[in-house]
């Protein structure tokens, strides 16, 4: 009997002592899941504080420099007048032999794109953003190129479509020795990664857009050219083009009256404020004499591809065609129009448009990853396969496929 008493005493202890770990445990654990809850939760609120803070574009600094106040009486201007532009140009690139305007017979030409400074209201955007700067990265590398990706409103009154302007403007005039600016929206992809521009072709013209004659001077049409993908000279003209190409795009009043002027004389636009593509076709139509005599309104080639009539093809023009064409057999760019993935409107669903951009910038990477021996599984696929087994003589694959020993200038031929 005083055994089993002894027992029960020792089990009833037990019991205790298990009771008294486990509450220690879990209050603990409680006590630990709360601590890690509440730093989590302390820091989600700091990371939305930052972002909205960076999203309001506010600075301690704003309130001390005002924006001017609106006159109607004085025309907008990007900077002081330049009449001698070529001269001072010339000069400049006599007096500095070691940065050359052509190199190896071809002209020196800087790709400039950017987006705007704030995060994407979409955070899927801001990776969208990055593949198309991969995408131009690689079309750079590949056939000599330099490129400038801008995050910076270098003038607050021409945020927006206009931000492009002043931009050029400044590249021009810092970069004597660039000479062509080539421009390209951050929703335009290369996807002819072979395809190269045909400048002798363009050797008495300034400004290189993608559009049809016929819908400019006889429809007047709104859509008869696209500014998201054009070639600017760095010449005199070219300053002088912009220093009248930007007097409607102040934002406010200026940018709103003009959009009813550009509304009421270009065919299908309809009523918004005024953008840098109808200011632009507007001008030429209004000063034909005065500006078309260098401009080339190109469409043998996509320097601009709408989006929408070509990627589901791509897997037809892989089958039946190859790069180098540029044309719609194989668009040298795809632009994707309307599509809005860092913001959050747009003309079509989110849906369609990013899997429409993936399928472009994968359909452009399978042309840079076949040097390497790799393509993606698929055009909706970031993974990627290998498609040959690798060899001790690996230059065999480099004179096959490296796709900079089969350029193709501005021309149909296959290589």
């Amino acid at each position: 009997m005083q055994k089993t008493f002894n027992n029960i005493k020792i089990t009833i202890l037990c019991g205790f002592v298990t009771i008294l770990v486990l509450r220690g445990t879990i209050g603990i654990g409680t006590l630990t899941s709360s601590s890690a809850e509440a730093e989590n939760q302390a820091l989600i609120e700091e990371t939305n504080r930052i972002l909205a803070e960076i999203r309001s574009g506010k600075d301690p600094d704003d309130d001390a420099d005002p924006e001017p106040a609106f006159n109607p009486n004085v025309t907008y201007t990007m900077g002081p007048k330049i009449n001698n532009w070529d001269k001072q140009r010339a000069n400049w690139l006599k007096q500095n032999p070691g940065f050359p305007n052509f190199v190896y017979g071809k002209p020196r030409v800087l790709l400039v794109t950017g987006s705007p400074p704030n995060p994407c209201d979409n955070p899927i955007g801001d990776h969208f953003l990055l593949k198309g700067m991969k995408n131009k990265i690689d079309y750079c590398r590949l056939h000599g190129i330099e490129i400038v990706y801008n995050l910076a409103h270098l003038d607050r009154e021409m945020a927006g479509y206009w931000a492009k302007l002043p931009l050029i403007r400044k590249l021009m005039l810092s970069h004597p020795e660039i000479e062509w600016i080539w421009w390209m929206d951050s929703d335009a992809l290369f996807t002819d990664m072979v395809f190269e521009i045909p400048f002798a072709k363009y050797k008495d013209f300034n400004l290189i857009i993608h559009g049809y004659p016929d819908l400019l001077f006889q429809q007047k049409s709104w859509i008869a050219l696209n500014t998201g993908s054009f070639l600017l000279r760095n010449c005199q003209w070219s300053l002088d083009l912009l220093d009248a190409w930007a007097p409607m795009g102040p934002k406010g009043p200026v940018r709103d009256e003009a959009g009813k002027i550009l509304t009421a004389n270009l065919k299908g636009r309809p009523a918004f404020e005024a953008d840098d593509q109808s200011a632009l076709i507007y001008m030429l139509i209004k000063h034909k004499n005065k500006w078309m005599k260098k401009v080339f309104v190109e469409n043998s080639y996509y320097l601009h591809g709408f989006w929408l009539g070509l990627v589901d093809k791509y897997e037809e023009m892989a089958s039946k065609y190859h790069p180098g064409l540029g044309d719609e057999r194989w668009p040298f760019v795809t632009h994707f129009v309307g599509c809005k993935p860092c913001g959050s409107y747009g003309d079509y669903s989110v849906e369609k448009c990013l899997k429409s951009m993936e399928r472009a910038f994968n359909f452009a990477d399978n042309q840079v990853l076949k040097l390497y021996g790799f393509r993606h599984r698929g055009l909706l696929s970031p993974n990627i396969n290998r498609f040959r087994n690798e060899t001790d003589k690996p230059l065999k694959f480099v004179n096959e496929l490296d796709i900079r020993r089969h350029v193709v200038v501005g021309s149909s031929k296959s290589f």
